[in-house]
């Protein structure tokens, strides 16, 4: 008896350390250092729990339109890109608000909206280099190119015939360093993303590719979703209504704030 009763206590444990959310909050997980989509800033935007400065950008002003569409009070969490779905999936966040691409590896282990921006797939390159007239892929060849680990942008750098892939960096103020410094020749990354490097560094220059020149990607590839757990999927069909309800002239002025008010 007494040992039935420990193995209860404890799953009981288990199962309240997982349910770490009010159901009055809306707690979202994001980097907040990938701007536009999100970054982190000294007086601007939500407060992020459990760390100093606030959250703002982009994914920020999607998650407070959710929020306030679900009668919610929105709560950031900042959390490394590799840590964003393990923490979904064990309770520490409800959604995960952060430029992620609804992608099939990762549709194994969570469930997405529908889409909340589209966009298209970039090099940035140094402006004093012999990349800044790139027409297309095929001018990166035996160029060193890296990404940020786990993502889309990552895995599409095997399309450069003959490049020297680099190894994978975990944020996107590293990359910049990497191309800048001359270590990397370029790196990958969305249009808004490379706009906001771009804009605040002139040592930077972006390269964009003409329809047939550059990446081969899937539509699922240059859209971002919110991802919740699979089997919430009440909360998924209610996210997707508020979205619906935002029209994409709202969108577009929201990242060009983004853009504008980015550090």
């Amino acid at each position: 008896m007494y040992r039935l009763f420990t193995v209860f206590l404890l799953g009981l444990t288990v199962v309240l350390a997982g349910c770490t959310t009010n159901e009055d909050d809306l707690v979202v997980g994001l980097e907040c250092n990938y701007a536009p989509f999100n970054w982190t800033d000294n007086s601007e935007g939500v407060e992020i729990e459990q760390a100093n400065g606030y959250c703002a950008g982009y994914d920020v002003t999607v998650a407070q339109e959710i929020s306030d569409g679900l009668d919610k009070d929105l709560r950031v969490r900042k959390i490394d890109w590799d840590g964003l779905i393990p923490a979904l999936n064990s309770g520490e966040i409800d959604v995960i608000i952060a430029g992620m691409s609804p992608t099939e590896e990762r549709k194994e282990s969570v469930s997405f909206t529908d889409e909340y921006f589209r966009s298209e797939q970039v090099m940035v390159v140094r402006s004093d280099s012999d990349y800044t007239g790139a027409e297309s892929l095929e001018d990166f060849e035996e160029a060193r190119v890296i990404a940020q680990q786990g993502t889309l942008q990552d895995d599409l750098i095997p399309q450069i015939d003959n490049v020297d892939h680099a190894s994978p960096l975990n944020d996107y103020p590293s990359l910049v360093e990497q191309v800048r410094s001359g270590i990397s020749d370029a790196f990958v990354a969305e249009l808004p993303v490379a706009l906001s490097v771009t804009d605040s560094d002139e040592s930077l220059e972006m390269v964009r590719f003409e329809e047939g020149s550059g990446f081969d990607v899937e539509d699922e590839q240059i859209t971002v979703s919110v991802a919740l757990r699979k089997d919430d999927t009440s909360l998924r069909d209610e996210i997707n209504d508020i979205l619906a309800s935002i029209d994409e002239e709202t969108r577009q002025e929201w990242m060009e704030e983004a853009l504008s008010n980015q550090p």
